[in-house]
C-alpha cells in the first residue's frame, strides 16, 4: 500500500509524524507521505520539520515517508504561488484540497490547482470534464478517496477520469490511526467507485512512480 494524503498532528491529524509512519508500516505501507493542511501562515514553520522527520525516519526504517503539503482552502489566485513556496521549502509532493461537495472549497481551486501543475488533486467533488481533461493534459493525478465524506463524489470522478484519460491515484486522507487502511480495502474502495481490476493496478502503478520520482529512482 503507498498513501499519498495524510495528517500528522503539524495540521488537524492526531499524531506525530513517527507515530503515523511507524503504524503505516507495520500494517504494511511501502511509502506514506505527510501532507498536512498549509497556506501562507504556515508553510515556513511546517515544510522543514516535516522534511527533517521524514529524512530521519527514512535513514532508520524501510517504509519511505515523503515530505509534502495539502494547499488547504486558498483564495483560487494564489494556489500556483503558494505551490511554488511549497517545493523551495522541501515539499517533495503538492497535493490541493479539491471542491470537495462536503466542504465550502473556494469555486475555482480545481481549475488553479490542475493550472499550476501541482501533483495530486484531492477529493475533487463534481469536478467538470474540461477539468479533468486538463488534469490529463497536465500530468496532474486526480484522487480516489476513502475518507468518509470526500469519497461521496468518487463515482463522478472515477467515471470522468476513465472517459477522458486522466491519472488516479488512491489515498487515505488519514488524520488518526484507525483511517489508515489495508490493501484490500483500498481494493474495495476503487471497486466502490465503479473502477475494475486493472484500473485498480493502474493507479496502484501510479503512485508507485511517484514515489519513484520523489526518491530519483
Amino acid at each position: 500500500m503507498i498513501d499519498l494524503h495524510t495528517h500528522t498532528l503539524f495540521s488537524d491529524g492526531e499524531l506525530l509524524p513517527s507515530e503515523l509512519v511507524r503504524r503505516a508500516e507495520i500494517i504494511g505501507y511501502q511509502a506514506v507521505a505527510l501532507t498536512d493542511h498549509g497556506d501562507s501562515s504556515n508553510l515556513d514553520w511546517m515544510i522543514p520539520r516535516i522534511v527533517q522527520a521524514c529524512r530521519d525516519l527514512n535513514a532508520q526504517w524501510k517504509i519511505r515517508a515523503i515530505p509534502g503539503i495539502e494547499l488547504t482552502h486558498l483564495p483560487p489566485g494564489i494556489i500556483g504561488l503558494l505551490a511554488k513556496k511549497a517545493r523551495s521549502l522541501g515539499a517533495k509532493l503538492v497535493v490541493v484540497h479539491g471542491e470537495s461537495i462536503v466542504e465550502p472549497v473556494p469555486p475555482g481551486t480545481n481549475r488553479m490547482a490542475l493550472e499550476a501543475g501541482v501533483d495530486i488533486l484531492a477529493h475533487p467533488g463534481l469536478i467538470s470534464e474540461e477539468e479533468v481533461l486538463l488534469a490529463g493534459e497536465k500530468g496532474v493525478f486526480l484522487e480516489i478517496s476513502a475518507r468518509k465524506g470526500h469519497s461521496l463524489a468518487n463515482g463522478h470522478v472515477a467515471r470522468l477520469a476513465q472517459k477522458c484519460g486522466a491519472p488516479m491515484v488512491l489515498n487515505t486522507d488519514s488524520h488518526s490511526p484507525d483511517d489508515l487502511i489495508s490493501l484490500e480495502k483500498a481494493r474495495r474502495v476503487a471497486l466502490g467507485a465503479g473502477l475494475g481490476e486493472e484500473d485498480f493496478a493502474r493507479m496502484r502503478q501510479n503512485s508507485r512512480r511517484i514515489v519513484e520520482k520523489v526518491f530519483g529512482e
